[in-house]
């Protein structure tokens, strides 16, 4: 699912990152932009655009402590 610059994923692909990223989510407390890229085996820039979306629709929250992280909302 790996795409060059100026690709954009489709429909089919964009939703099945923000699956991966809700599910790597599920089994960590919080996380990095960076470390969910990884573990989801995407570009960062694809990742953040997905993370961003899953916090406006209010699925995941970002929280800041010495840096900001995401994580599930309510876990």
């Amino acid at each position: 699912m790996k795409f060059k610059e100026g690709l954009k994923l489709s429909e089919q692909a964009h939703e099945e990152l923000r699956q991966k990223i809700l599910g790597y989510l599920a089994t960590v407390s919080k996380a990095k932009n960076r470390d969910v890229a990884r573990a989801v085996g995407e570009e960062k820039r694809l990742v953040d655009k997905a993370i961003a979306e899953l916090g406006k629709e209010g699925k995941i929250e970002y929280i800041y402590l010495d840096t900001s992280y995401v994580k599930l909302k309510d876990k």
